[in-house]
């Protein structure tokens, strides 16, 4: 147990502490002004320290939001958040939310991985074009989990995207040759049988992170443009389902389970289960209008990182309905 300290201890160590931290004394002028030693004067430090009479406070930068970070992360389970300040400014939503994500990339890749991709984002897109060049490679391979074929106009971008992350990172680009949303059932069993889009398939249960956009149930207007949109009919049949988001075109309800719908059957992409096996799953998602589809994604478990915006974060933080994300069938 430890011993009180006498007042006049107190005092000198008060005196040293306000020399040191608020006057700006260097401790070997504190030394000779008070006729101590320096070695002295450091233990009176330390002593302030463990007593209390210094207290250090982290006071954030402005644009730096860890706390809010931390919230949203303890509260869905995940393994880590990042939030962006896009002050509220809709045009400027993606191009921020993509810079974010290239740096998040750039400060955690560590050397080998295989990165999995989305290709109808334009988060993404803003993401590759923001990812500066490494002089070493930091990924083995970047491979598309979602179809990307599809307007010969628009496909350029799906390519562009896997293209892009690749070559900024060494990589060696893994593309999927079929459409993300086929005709039939029986169109769908026909591609997967194939070899060439098998050996992609089989590279899903290699992943090492995944990088996805969030979908709302409405078309973003890139893969409304893509020919892989669903039609205002399919829309419809999914509300009634309940479906209120999509991670590659897999649609979940308001809870991120996935609904087992006759769309689903002629989906090319990445499984549910595939998805769940990468030990980082990286969520790209902001604005009002994905508000209800991030929450039920971070509820389902589908991602266990998440990169949004300011306003979004702080919904999720304040949301009194949304339970531990380790709650639902997947485990960050």
């Amino acid at each position: 147990m430890k011993r009180p300290v006498e007042v006049a201890q107190l005092r000198l160590i008060a005196k040293v502490a306000r020399m040191y931290y608020e006057g700006g004394v260097r401790q070997p002028q504190i030394a000779a002004e008070l006729n101590m030693s320096q070695a002295r004067v450091s233990r009176l430090l330390r002593q302030a320290s463990d007593i209390g009479v210094v207290r250090t406070v982290v006071t954030l930068p402005p644009g730096v939001y860890t706390d809010l970070e931390e919230q949203v992360q303890q509260k869905y389970g995940l393994r880590d958040a990042v939030i962006v300040d896009t002050d509220g400014a809709r045009g400027q939503v993606i191009p921020a939310l993509g810079a974010a994500t290239a740096q998040y990339l750039h400060a955690t890749l560590t050397g080998g991985e295989v990165l999995g991709v989305s290709s109808w984002s334009a988060t993404l897109l803003a993401a590759a074009e923001a990812m500066p060049t490494r002089a070493t490679s930091p990924l083995a391979r970047v491979v598309q989990i979602v179809g990307g074929h599809g307007s010969p106009s628009v496909q350029v971008q799906a390519n562009k995207l896997i293209g892009d992350l690749a070559a900024v990172t060494g990589a060696q680009p893994v593309l999927l040759p079929a459409p993300g949303l086929v005709s039939s059932p029986a169109l769908r069993r026909a591609l997967v049988n194939d070899s060439v889009i098998g050996d992609v398939m089989k590279s899903w249960k290699e992943l090492d992170l995944a990088l996805v956009g969030i979908g709302s149930l409405e078309p973003s207007p890139l893969l409304r443009q893509s020919g892989n949109a669903l039609t205002e009919a399919e829309q419809d049949q999914l509300r009634g389902a309940g479906a209120v988001g999509d991670v590659c075109l897999r649609f979940f309800d308001s809870d991120g389970m996935i609904l087992d719908t006759p769309l689903d059957q002629r989906v090319v992409s990445i499984t549910p289960e595939d998805l769940r096996q990468a030990p980082r799953r990286v969520g790209v998602a902001g604005g009002a209008n994905k508000y209800r589809a991030i929450r039920a994604a971070l509820r389902g478990g589908w991602v266990n990182v998440l990169i949004t915006d300011l306003d979004t974060a702080r919904g999720l933080a304040e949301d009194a309905d949304s339970p531990l994300a380790a709650a639902s069938p997947a485990t960050p």
